[in-house]
């Protein structure tokens, strides 16, 4: 039988963006975007709806043009290669399975039209399928298998071609929390495994945070950071990425306002703090009156949304047995090393 076998990573370029702009129905979606992914790295690409994440896969993949710039895959410029000269292989939202073909069949179709021996691209659908855990399931056809039996023989259909990128596009927003958990760790165990290069894109923070060797945060079609994701979660480079990534979201209120981080120097005009809830601490010492609107438990931490004196609101975060009551006046503080600033322009500011 055929096997999958692991390359030796060597040092290089995986992808390459260089000014890449796209358009969908006149309007442009990605604006010269510059984008390098290392070879045999795994990047997700997080952003919102409308962040033009799918736009860049299928532009990489050759689904649609780029208005300006270079796609170079490996060491070839593939920009005005047609797809199936990439060499890259994408799995979509939803699977796209042929409906009345076996899981086998769907496996092979791709390798069979390109001419592979029937033999051949049966054993290197077993072995893609024994990879991704579904080898017991390839006389089955799609109608009979569950949404996570169907993602992975998608990813069986993606892996079987041995490409030199492999494109995921929300593969597991289909499936529920417990399989979608279980998934996750899955795919970061197979990419460490085989070791290709890999674009995965995503609107779950979670997700990003968990599979990612790095994270490219888009907002309207333009980079706005890209880092690992102790960097996205612990340095994010402006107010969009620190409020994005988080859940609760980052509290951020205005500098000079009646809430002040304790031990904060003087900042620019126009700044922004920016808290997570865990740092927000309720006291009876120094710090800003507030009080609570609502408490949200969620097992064993609670969420306490407060408003502070001047209008303000913020979360903080605690265990549940020392949560405060609703309606409660509270007294709260957050410490200057755990305190981010973002300038009037959105961007962070680093204060000595």
């Amino acid at each position: 039988m055929a096997e999958l076998a692991s390359e030796s990573v060597s040092p290089g370029t995986g992808l390459r963006l260089t000014g890449v702009s796209a358009a969908y129905r006149r309007e442009q979606v990605l604006h010269e975007l510059d984008l390098d992914v290392a070879r045999g790295e795994l990047l997700v690409v997080l952003g919102p709806s409308g962040a033009g994440k799918s736009t860049l896969l299928r532009v990489v993949a050759g689904l649609q043009p780029a208005t300006t710039g270079r796609v170079v895959i490996g060491d070839r410029d593939v920009t005005a290669l047609r797809p199936g000269r990439r060499n890259v292989s994408m799995v979509f939202q939803s699977y796209a399975l042929f409906p009345h073909l076996t899981a086998l069949d769907n496996i092979t179709f791709g390798l069979e039209v390109r001419d592979t021996p029937r033999a051949a691209a049966r054993d290197r659908a077993t072995a893609a399928a024994t990879a991704v855990g579904c080898a017991h399931l390839l006389g089955r056809r799609p109608g009979q298998l569950s949404g996570g039996e169907r993602q992975r023989v998608a990813l069986a259909r993606a892996l079987v071609r041995e490409p030199d990128l492999f494109l995921l596009d929300e593969p597991l927003s289909n499936l529920d929390l417990e399989l979608r958990t279980e998934t996750r760790g899955e795919l970061k165990a197979l990419h460490s495994r085989l070791g290709v290069t890999t674009v995965h894109v995503t609107h779950d923070q979670t997700e990003a945070l968990v599979l990612a060797d790095r994270i490219a945060v888009l907002r309207d079609g333009r980079l706005e950071q890209l880092g690992t994701p102790d960097e996205i979660w612990r340095t994010p480079a402006t107010l969009f990425v620190a409020r994005f990534v988080g859940s609760p979201a980052m509290n951020v209120v205005p500098s000079g306002g009646p809430f002040t981080p304790a031990g904060a120097p003087a900042v620019p005009a126009g700044s922004r703090f920016g808290f997570r809830s865990e740092a927000v601490r309720l006291t009876t010492g120094d710090g800003t009156d507030g009080t609570v609107e609502r408490v949200d438990v969620v097992g064993e931490d609670a969420y306490a949304y407060l408003r502070l004196a001047g209008g303000d609101r913020i979360v903080a975060r605690m265990p549940a047995a020392a949560r405060p009551a609703a309606g409660a006046t509270v007294r709260a503080t957050v410490g200057w090393a755990d305190t981010h600033v973002f300038g009037a322009d959105g961007r962070r500011v680093t204060v000595a």
